[in-house]
């Protein structure tokens, strides 16, 4: 009888693995059609994942069992199959028919998930950022090199073809020196409201579980789900939201491959109380000392006019909204948000470069790299969302820290920096232009200047700012402490 490769591997790695010599993801990584996913977290970009892995899904889960069962019920329409549905992700990752798992839910329990998985054998796909804070960070990177997980973090940008291909030519000196980075996040986002009674949450959700390991404490805003993102408990603001995406496409342009030394932030939640305490508006400035990189939120429109139509009324920067830009001695790269359009500039603005190819599937690749074990061949290992993740944890641990103080005063700090300078100047007059009144109250919060030190990643003479890179968490949600593994060579 004449066996097939595909087969003899099969069958092989089944038997090893019932003498316990493999696990069974290694069993049925012959081919990506073998691979047998667990969706976890199904709402926003939980439906994305199912879009992208449904052929290969076999069991769903979601904390929130009204949202259970309506994915259920769409995933029979779309894929005319019955799926597996759980309601506690430990139970999910208890099965010993499932190989890797995407994980979707809310900030605050993703390196939960994501280290629980590979303990269980699981290879991970996790989404933007790929923990809450830079401890829990550091975890799900030690987890993937102590399990030997196959871990991609969801910065989809990583698969852009065109994007790479920008880079390439950045490093090819065809534009000089890298001068600076920024990325822009100017993205609406009215107030969420803010509720005179704690929130009743629905009986639909064991509330317990979906804290996980942050503090179980009453919520005053309208809605549990999403808004999330704008609670310093369980969110990153849109920093460590949509933000992520262009602060990773900053850093791989500007080639950096640790955190920076030095970080400040200038902002606020400005034009409206609500019941988030994460900015809306923020400049977040990384002194790296090759070329340094600055990210700005905003999430008013450019001004009070606008707010009565936000979508197509936001600012922009050299043409971006939401983007990423190098300037260079010669000129400048835009990456946009679509990934699959970027175009380089000479000084005068004059169009010297194009490109526009398809990107590759984000989703694909992380299957494809599944399959042959082999994590180089991920777009996004995790190591590289780690440092993009934790930059963004450095700007709004700087805020939190920071105090209020008046604009005058905060202009003559960053006086003699232009870069930040000029980013402050425009951040003021998009203020004044929303009829934030900056000049007469000390509503802005100047972040703490902090340092740290790449190498190990903590912050130097701050224990405040150590604190807040690692929260106290809550049993039995705690992310175990793994042995130390060195970050500085964990992609190689």
């Amino acid at each position: 009888m004449t066996v097939s490769r595909r087969q003899f591997i099969t069958s092989t790695a089944a038997t090893a693995a019932s003498l316990g010599l493999i696990g069974i993801s290694s069993a049925r990584a012959a081919e990506t059609a073998d691979i047998r996913v667990g969706v976890i977290g199904l709402n926003g970009r939980g439906k994305t994942h199912l879009g992208e892995l449904g052929k290969n899904v076999v069991a769903i889960c979601d904390v929130d069992e009204d949202v259970l069962h309506k994915s259920e019920s769409t995933f029979q329409e779309k894929h005319g199959r019955k799926v597996d549905i759980l309601s506690d992700y430990r139970r999910l990752l208890e099965r010993k028919d499932i190989d890797a798992v995407s994980i979707a839910t809310p900030n605050h329990t993703h390196a939960l998930i994501a280290v629980a998985a590979a303990q269980a054998g699981k290879d991970v796909y996790c989404e933007k950022p790929i923990a809450h804070n830079i401890w829990e960070s550091r975890q799900v990177v030690q987890a993937a090199r102590k399990y030997d997980r196959i871990i991609q973090c969801g910065t989809q940008a990583r698969s852009s073809r065109s994007i790479k291909q920008a880079v390439d030519y950045l490093r090819s000196g065809e534009l000089g020196k890298i001068r600076y980075a920024v990325g822009t996040c100017y993205k609406p986002r009215p107030s969420i409201g803010k509720l005179d009674q704690p929130l009743k949450i629905p009986a639909s959700i064991n509330y317990d579980l979906w804290c996980g390991p942050v503090e179980m404490k009453e919520i005053y805003r309208p809605s549990l789900h999403y808004d999330w993102h704008w609670d310093f408990n369980t969110g990153n603001g849109d920093m460590g939201n949509q933000g992520i995406h262009q602060m990773d496409v900053a850093r791989w342009m500007l080639g950096v491959d640790t955190l920076a030394p030095r970080v400040l932030s200038i902002g606020g939640r400005l034009g409206y109380e609500d019941a988030g305490d994460t900015p809306n508006t923020q400049i977040a400035y990384f002194d790296y000392p090759e070329a340094p990189l600055i990210f700005e939120t905003r999430g008013l429109p450019h001004s009070k006019a606008g707010q009565q139509n936000w979508g197509d009324s936001m600012d922009r920067y050299r043409g971006m909204q939401i983007a990423a830009a190098v300037q260079c001695e010669g000129g400048f790269v835009v990456a946009g948000s679509s990934y699959n359009d970027v175009v380089a500039y000479d000084n005068e603005g004059k169009q010297i470069k194009q490109w526009k190819d398809p990107s590759e599937s984000h989703f694909a690749n992380w299957l494809k790299a599944v399959a042959s074990r082999n994590r180089s061949e991920l777009n996004a290992e995790i190591q590289e969302g780690h440092l993009s993740s934790s930059l963004c944890f450095m700007g709004g641990i700087s805020h939190q820290l920071g105090t209020k103080k008046p604009t005058a005063e905060i202009a003559e700090i960053v006086t003699g920096r232009e870069l930040l300078a000029n980013s402050f100047d425009r951040m003021a007059s998009h203020l004044r232009a929303n009829d934030v009144d900056i000049d007469s109250q000390d509503v802005l919060t100047l972040g703490a200047a902090l340092e740290l030190d790449p190498t190990n990643e903590m912050f130097i003479g701050n224990d405040a700012a150590n604190t807040l890179r690692s929260p106290k968490q809550r049993t039995p949600f705690a992310v175990p402490n793994l042995e130390s593994v060195d970050t500085r060579t964990a992609a190689s």
